[in-house]
């Protein structure tokens, strides 16, 4: 693939300038750069969904799979099963059908040098996806997605989590040329991501990935490509994120001498001028030399590089409006299943202590989501009863951002009586939202500061339980540790659901409940409740064993 000379803006909004670059056949390049850079942007050009003001992309012939952030299945599929949806990946009936329309044109036309293309392009495109395979490598992605015991299942049926590893599944078992990943692994469990990982590593095709989950790329990828926001620059360095950012690190501290030296000479420039024109209108000499350096003055002045900007935090102070029950939450024999689902929850029972910080583990589609769901009262139980505390006060942040309205500014959203403009300001600055940021309309805003909105908003309702489900899932990295000394200091209690070992430690989790395996026997259903360590958690995580 090349890019050759990209032009990209928004109004007086420079997204692109003048962005030239190619990757090689089979590399495995991951896209970074903080949100609102254009990562995602440049996705939709190379579909050929955002038109450039000038450049262009050059792909030779190949075919595009696409794995957006956000999955929407539409209407038209979501009756249909996992296995339909998957294997709709490759239509090859569809494609033969086509094949067969040609050869009837050619019986027509057999001169005809197009139809003769058309069918060999045809032809060529139903052998790559390897019809001899074809259901041994269905099974084989769905198995170790662990999507086996879904593939019966109607697509409006699933979880959030489960759609996502289902439109994941799809793309691979398309077989493209170029796939463009965009946050993967926001909803895998550990042993999924592990699959994905290996499977990527020895992709006979390209790969684009889009993430904030470093150790993924560390794992994955040879080349990094940085969408730059301050220079709308796009340049390709050679291995993986932790290398890209030792050669950015010494490249910017680079930079900085070099605009430091530049400045120098600016300043030293600018005095010599000033004399000059200070000067008598006898001293001839120094009134020219005073007209050269203003030459000069104006040229280093056009030349002067532009910083990186970096911007003060205030220290975030948002205590509860009131100090919570010493159990603010008791959950008691609690039993729930889906219509016509296998039960998720019998008898499970846990209680929380103020102040605790509590994270629930487990594999997709065991209910994590779900029994938030059911504490914050979307969902009712089977059986069971939750129990909140006196002076409990609750607030939920979901994955999909409904507490967000995309019609007002983010400053609107976040507003409250509690807080002046200048302290949301501050608070905000701590959600990495800076000046006139906070005067835009959270529909133009990427998954990633939608995000950071929603997370601050759900902070600012002063709750004293506070309940997240996945709130790392769009942070790149230097945003997670922002965000995780923010709830680090949080006088609540939290009730957490995330994939995310470093974040889950940085935020001092005190105990976690562990949900069975979907497959567990009948004598093995029961939560598993321990007290945190970070040895335990990545033996979790990372092993994927039977906690015993």
């Amino acid at each position: 693939m090349r890019a050759e000379h990209l032009h990209l803006a928004y109004g007086t909004k420079i997204i692109y300038d003048d962005c030239s670059f190619h990757f090689d056949a089979t590399d495995k390049v991951g896209v970074v750069g903080v949100n609102g850079a254009g990562k995602t942007t440049l996705f939709r050009v190379i579909l050929g969904e955002q038109e450039l003001d000038s450049g262009k992309i050059i792909l030779p012939g190949l075919r595009l799979g696409y794995l957006p952030q956000e999955i929407i299945i539409p209407e038209e599929q979501s009756e249909i099963t996992v296995w339909d949806y998957v294997a709709s990946g490759r239509p090859v009936d569809e494609l033969q059908a086509q094949l067969n329309q040609e050869y009837e044109k050619l019986a027509k036309y057999p001169e005809s040098q197009a139809i003769l293309n058309r069918i060999n392009d045809l032809q060529d495109l139903i052998d790559s996806y390897d019809l001899n395979n074809f259901d041994y490598e269905l099974l084989k992605i769905l198995d170790k997605m662990h999507l086996s015991d879904l593939v019966d299942h109607k697509m409006k049926e699933l979880s959030g989590g489960q759609k996502s590893k289902v439109a994941f599944a799809k793309v691979l078992f398309e077989n493209a040329g170029l796939l463009l990943l965009d946050e993967p692994t926001n909803h895998l469990d550990a042993s999924t991501k592990q699959f994905i990982t290996n499977y990527l590593r020895n992709y006979q095709g390209d790969v684009l990935v889009i993430s904030h989950d470093v150790e993924f790329l560390n794992s994955v990828t040879n080349k990094t490509l940085f969408v730059n926001k301050v220079t709308h620059q796009i340049k390709l360095y050679k291995g993986n994120y932790d290398s890209f950012r030792h050669q950015y690190a010494a490249e910017k501290a680079a930079e900085d001498a070099r605009i430091t030296e530049q400045e120098r000479e600016i300043k030293r420039l600018s005095e010599f001028v000033a004399r000059a024109r200070a000067a008598k209108r006898s001293n001839t000499a120094l009134i020219g030399m005073g007209h050269q350096r203003e030459k000069v003055l104006a040229k280093r002045l056009a030349e002067l590089g532009e910083r990186e900007q970096e911007y003060a935090r205030v220290a975030l102070n948002i205590p509860p409006l009131r100090m919570g029950s010493r159990t603010p939450l008791e959950v008691q024999n609690l039993e729930f299943a889906y219509p016509g689902e296998e039960i998720l929850y019998d008898k499970l029972s846990f209680s929380l202590t103020r102040g605790e910080k509590f994270l629930i583990v487990g594999e997709n589609g065991v209910g994590k989501s779900t029994l938030l769901k059911l504490i914050v009262g979307q969902l009712q139980p089977d059986a069971g009863t939750i129990i909140f505390g006196q002076n409990v006060s609750l607030a939920y942040y979901a994955q999909e951002f409904e507490i967000l309205d995309e019609r007002r500014t983010i400053l609107e959203n976040v507003n409250s009586p509690d807080f002046t403009d200048t302290e949301l300001r501050g608070v905000l600055s701590n959600f990495i939202f800076y000046g006139d940021d906070i005067y835009k309309k959270v529909s133009v805003l990427s998954p990633g500061e939608k995000a950071r909105v929603a997370l601050c908003k759900t902070l600012l309702t002063r709750a004293n339980l506070i309940i997240l489900d996945e709130p790392t899932n769009h942070f790149d990295p230097e945003t997670q540790k922002i965000i995780g000394e923010n709830l680090k200091d949080y006088a609540g209690t939290i009730i957490m659901v995330s994939h995310n070992p470093a974040f889950v430690e940085q935020i001092g989790i005190t105990r976690m409940l562990v949900m069975p395996k979907k497959d567990a026997a009948p004598d093995q259903k029961l939560a598993i409740i321990k007290n945190y360590s970070r040895e335990l958690l990545e033996y979790y995580y990372y092993l994927n064993q039977e906690l015993v």
